[in-house]
């Protein structure tokens, strides 16, 4: 079993040692526990056999039931989360566990629960890479490719939800409203691009959420942009997503699940970057397995398909929740990106002239 109780991108960069596991021992059962509302990004991964899901806070008796439910189901349990649930989970679901844990002394019962452990890095190691460690402790070669997959009924989704061939109409896909402000950029940049795009002969697809406030900021945007732009927010579930993703020329977003999605599917990407650190978050390019970081902590910087641009300003990456330091705020290293520094970026991913 694999525990990776977070947030939907990190259960997505969970896949590369899943994928290790896989390969290295394809009978195996290999199941994954998450968090409920985040089992849509493993939808269709060929490497997991269950994903099992649990309530963020659970009540005593949900957690009760989760936990007669894993005692000692599975030979082998990973926590990639170093907190003080992952680790418990683990410890119950399998005699053997390994996992990983902060450094510091008020940190050490959780070493002396699990059978191996490694220290985590939150700054300077990439997500990817440190799930990695996991497979280094069980002797298992790495993988480093993060898995999206599809199937039938996903592509005839998206065929149904856009009004033209996605095989034959030159489209770029926007993600243009993050779960977080503090990872906006400002609409009056998401509209010049758009019109950037239409003169090039190339269709804006906008892909969001379905809450109601996502659904509603597209819209808005959508009012402004050309006419013949696409909007699929709340129309298409990952596997989807990742599907149209993989027939568009292009792909530009902020930190998202979505810019990981793109990355992952081989698009060319322009991941917009402000306060995130770029190398513990940034997108993971298709193709690419060293065991270094593909990003350094500042600068724009082109890694395979992906171009990660970065915000500019001394404070950057300043890894906090916007400028007023919460959730709600803005960053003005995302407000103040010029767009033709998107544009030029754009230009280079799909080789265009000046």
């Amino acid at each position: 079993m694999v525990i990776v109780t977070r947030r939907i991108g990190d259960v997505l960069l969970t896949t590369p040692l899943i994928r290790s596991l896989r390969r290295a021992w394809p009978d195996a059962i290999i199941d994954a526990l998450v968090f409920a509302g985040t089992e849509g990004i493993l939808a269709n991964n060929p490497d997991i056999d269950q994903v099992i899901t649990v309530a963020q806070r659970p009540t005593v008796m949900e957690h009760l039931r989760l936990m007669r439910r894993l005692w000692r189901s599975y030979d082998i349990a990973l926590s990639t989360m170093s907190s003080d649930r992952p680790t418990l989970y683990a410890r119950i679901a399998a005699k053997y566990c390994a996992g990983e844990v902060n450094p510091g002394n008020k940190h050490r019962w959780k070493k002396m629960l699990l059978s191996q452990s490694v220290q985590t890095d939150d700054i300077n190691t990439h997500t990817v890479l440190m799930h990695l460690k996991l497979a280094d402790v069980l002797g298992v070669p790495r993988n480093h490719e993060v898995v999206v997959a599809w199937q039938a009924g996903d592509e005839a989704a998206v065929r149904k939800a856009i009004p033209f061939d996605p095989d034959s109409q030159a489209y770029a896909v926007l993600h243009v409203h993050p779960m977080y402000v503090y990872k906006a950029w400002r609409h009056e940049a998401w509209l010049q691009l758009a019109d950037w795009l239409e003169g090039q002969g190339i269709r804006v697809v906008l892909t969001g959420g379905g809450s109601a406030e996502e659904v509603a900021n597209v819209r808005e945007l959508l009012a402004s942009m050309p006419q013949d732009t696409v909007d699929v927010a709340g129309k298409l579930n990952f596997s989807g997503v990742a599907y149209l993703l993989s027939k568009a020329r292009a792909y530009i977003g902020p930190d998202t699940v979505v810019t990981h999605l793109a990355a992952a599917a081989g698009t060319p990407t322009v991941a917009l970057f402000g306060p995130s650190n770029p190398v513990k978050w940034g997108p993971w390019p298709k193709g690419y397995a060293e065991d270094l970081n593909p990003y350094k902590m500042t600068g724009t910087q082109r890694v395979n398909n992906v171009v990660l641009l970065q915000g500019t300003g001394d404070c950057v990456p300043c890894m906090e929740e916007g400028c007023e330091r919460h959730i709600t705020s803005l960053s003005d290293c995302l407000q103040k990106l010029p767009v033709a520094r998107a544009i030029d970026a754009l230009r280079e991913q799909l080789n265009l002239p000046n």
